[in-house]
């Protein structure tokens, strides 16, 4: 029998019989298949076959996994693991209690219980069990009693919750995980004092046409960091010190003119474009997804605007995503008015499911909305009076970006932004832009193509594109011939453009501006 203590958890296979799943594959020859690709632990579950039939599997898939070394559970049945004197046994919470399983199984058994909330992992970990099984992450066809859908949140905070009560127990999380997001929850799941000890899978592996490839092809995504991930460690940086390397960033951006690629709302296509161009940037404004792909390859950066959005727009939206994150190419989400309709709020929760965003960027009211707060309410896309007090704002983006691990930018008349490490207070911009059609929208357009050349702390990107964009509209405010809204407009790309040229020939006095402060 396998030490309970050196099970590998990384790649659990959950076995499915239904046609729906298997198809017509045989079972065991899939089981075979995946064990020869790098699943590391199998559990076998079959809720609606014969005791005597579940029993005769579980021996024939128990000579598969003892060969393999890999250890073999049954799912619920106490009663066939026993028979079978197989490893041991995962139970769900209606399932026979953890200290019954252990009691007939003896201690060297593995026992491993589901979990979807803090208070039930705490209890399964105080009772024993060798593993949890996390869950349900996303909604999945493969099971349909779940209490709820978590997400990659629920698991961090349930991590999380676990460190804290110093509980060492092994965890998976299991929930329509595939090759497509595998890398990212395992990303987005790690707290600074935990992160899941692996994966289940089911339909990604049993539905596979070659089982065995699809887990090889699982187990290199585990073992690899996603494209998208940058170095853990970072800089802890004073404000004069983060405003003091701005100028080199934007020369930077502004040398490479990197591709900015936008998904934005028809409203303010043409003025995002003349933004772009202005600090040096080469935007493409297309709404098709099928040309991400190509796109993604060209070493630039997406934005996601959902100022116009339909269903339509949000699948491109998500092919968008996905061909990005494949690269490691950065991304940010302007999720426009995400609090004034179920449409817009079912979208945002979509899109922040269904890929990573390196920046999340929006008013309060959007902020508040995408961080998942209830009864939200936006009049159109403007984010209505404030409901939080500064120090609320500070506090939400904090705890919103280390929960996503990215930057999070809150717009307003202070801007505040945060990796969930560093968070910064930013008192630059002038009241025009809020006079105008698509300053927000053209703000994300800045921070993307400044953070296409700027990877490796996205924080310090995002403030620089902030700061050129907000000090560019106080230079321009100022100019004698700007009288209103009208004037401003070609008055702010001039000095978008000018800070460009500025940068450039290494004149940063343009940066003496910034008004920054830490939080």
């Amino acid at each position: 029998m396998t030490a309970r203590r050196s099970v590998d958890y990384s790649l659990y296979l959950v076995t499915d019989s239904t046609s729906a799943i298997l198809g017509k594959k045989d079972l065991l020859e899939v089981v075979k298949a995946a064990v020869a690709g790098g699943v590391t632990i199998v559990q076998y579950r079959d809720k609606t076959s014969e005791t005597a039939d579940v029993v005769q599997i579980a021996q024939q898939l128990y000579e598969v996994t003892k060969a393999a070394g890999v250890p073999l559970l049954i799912n619920d049945r106490v009663d066939v693991a026993l028979a079978v004197g197989c490893e041991g046994v995962h139970v769900g919470q209606d399932d026979m209690d953890l200290k019954t399983a252990r009691k007939l199984l003896g201690p060297d058994a593995i026992v491993g219980v589901t979990a979807n909330s803090e208070e039930e992992a705490s209890q399964a970990a105080r009772d024993g069990a060798d593993y949890l099984g996390i869950g349900t992450v996303y909604a999945t066809p493969t099971k349909e009693n779940t209490k709820s859908i978590i997400g990659t949140a629920g698991v961090q905070q349930i991590l999380s919750s676990l460190a804290k009560q110093n509980h060492t127990v092994k965890t998976v999380c299991i929930g329509g995980i595939n090759h497509a997001n595998a890398q990212r929850v395992l990303y987005q799941t790690a707290s600074p004092s935990k992160q899941l000890d692996g994966i289940a899978v089911v339909s990604a592996i049993m539905a596979a046409s070659d089982p065995k490839k699809a887990s090889s092809d699982l187990r290199q995504l585990i073992a690899t960091p996603p494209p998208f991930a940058t170095s853990a460690s970072k800089p802890q940086l004073s404000p004069s010190d983060l405003v003091a390397r701005i100028p080199t960033i934007i020369k930077t951006m502004a040398s490479k003119k990197p591709l900015c690629h936008n998904m934005t709302n028809l409203v303010v296509q043409n003025f995002a474009a003349n933004v772009a161009i202005a600090i040096g940037s080469s935007p493409i404004m297309s709404n098709n997804g099928l040309e991400a792909p190509d796109l993604a390859n060209l070493g630039g950066s997406l934005v996601i605007n959902m100022g116009t959005t339909t269903p339509e727009i949000r699948e491109n939206h998500l092919k968008a995503l996905a061909a990005y994150n494949a690269v490691g190419g950065p991304t940010l989400l302007d999720p426009v008015g995400a609090g004034a309709t179920q449409q817009r709020r079912e979208g945002v929760k979509a899109l922040l499911a269904g890929g990573y965003f390196d920046v999340l960027k929006g008013n309060e009211g959007e902020i508040r909305t995408a961080s998942g707060a209830q009864g939200v309410q936006q009049r159109g896309v403007d984010s209505g009076a404030s409901q939080l007090s500064m120090e609320e704002k500070i506090a939400l983006v904090k705890e919103t970006a280390g929960r996503l691990r990215n930057v999070v930018l809150m717009t307003g008349s202070a801007d505040v932004i945060s990796d969930g490490e560093r968070t910064f207070v930013i008192e630059n911009g002038h009241e025009l832009l809020g006079e105008i059609t698509g300053s927000g929208c053209a703000l994300g357009t800045t921070i993307a193509s400044v953070m296409a050349t700027w990877r490796e702390d996205k924080l310090l990107a995002a403030v620089a594109g902030c700061l050129m964009y907000e000090i560019a509209a106080e230079r321009a405010a100022g100019r004698e011939n700007v009288k209103g809204p009208g004037t401003f407009v070609p008055a702010f790309i001039d000095e978008l453009y000018l800070i460009r040229k500025e940068s450039l020939d290494e004149n940063g006095q343009w940066v003496q501006g910034a008004k920054v402060r830490a939080a």
